[in-house]
């Protein structure tokens, strides 16, 4: 087992938690598994309506929240002021012959990493599908572009460690409390885990600090336009301490990016 790590950085973001078309499309506060897969799926060239997410069953997804970011709503409109054969199309067949008011919302200025763990010859394939897409890569909706670098490292052999221990942070530490030399060195950082996660060992920077247990429905079964579906995971939030030199200023952000991901080619 080996892995990549994707961030996923943007002016804004959208992870839909509802299949179906509402009048408010809301977004999770964290990238979805069904958002990721169909970002896979999509740089494979796997049309909605075609088989094949079961190649996907077996990955292993963990998220660092560098940034939550803000959430903020658009006051959208579709298709106002035309003829009713110009206005938005039904499931039916037909338009809907007046305007569609949708209040869409966003989280701006947000910053997730995420570790992909899966089978080495799976982790292969998607890095060269993600490194040339058949379909571009997106953050939830399709007006929203990723920044560079995008694709941090094609392959690692522990990506879960790498977010811990040596991916920079899209922070500024924090000034130290009460002068603690051991906790000095760390920032605590949120996770999201598939997977409970471990005690922490003597001699490790900090305790694991577990925030809570969530169950969300974001597994997907089926991406087709009008049978989509989904069923259900189980998520542990947690805060979990990184070393201090991760994070800096945000002027040094991109060199520090860029010389982490020259790393690989270097090695």
């Amino acid at each position: 087992m080996s892995g990549l790590l994707l961030r996923l950085a943007g002016p804004l973001q959208s992870w839909g938690e509802r299949s179906a078309f509402t009048p408010v499309r809301d977004t999770a506060p964290f990238p979805t598994r069904s958002a990721l897969i169909g970002m896979f799926a999509a740089a494979e060239g796997i049309g909605r309506n075609q088989p094949g997410l079961d190649r996907y069953q077996d990955l292993r997804l963990t998220v660092r929240v560098d940034r939550p970011g803000v959430r903020l709503v658009d006051y959208h409109t579709a298709g106002g002021g035309f003829p009713k054969d110009r206005t938005a199309a039904t499931s039916g067949g037909s338009n809907k012959g007046a305007a569609v008011i949708t209040r869409r919302h966003y989280l701006s200025d947000a910053v997730f990493v995420v570790a992909v763990t899966a089978a080495d010859e799976t982790v292969e394939r998607l890095a060269d599908a993600l490194s040339h897409p058949h379909w571009a890569p997106y953050l939830g909706r399709r007006s929203c572009v990723p920044d560079e670098p995008f694709l941090l490292r094609r392959h690692v052999d522990d990506p879960e460690e790498e977010l811990r221990t040596r991916v920079p942070l899209s922070r500024t530490a924090p000034p130290a409390k009460n002068g603690d030399e051991q906790q000095a060195g760390t920032i605590p950082v949120e996770f999201l885990l598939e997977q409970p996660p471990s005690p922490s060992s003597p001699g490790e920077p900090g305790p694991v600090d577990v925030i809570d247990v969530i169950d969300v429905n974001d597994v997907p079964v089926s991406f087709a336009q009008h049978g989509r579906s989904h069923t259900g995971r189980r998520l542990h939030r947690t805060r979990l301490p990184v070393p201090r030199s991760l994070a800096g200023p945000p002027q040094t952000l991109m060199q520090r990016l860029i010389d982490y991901a020259h790393l690989e080619e270097s090695a």
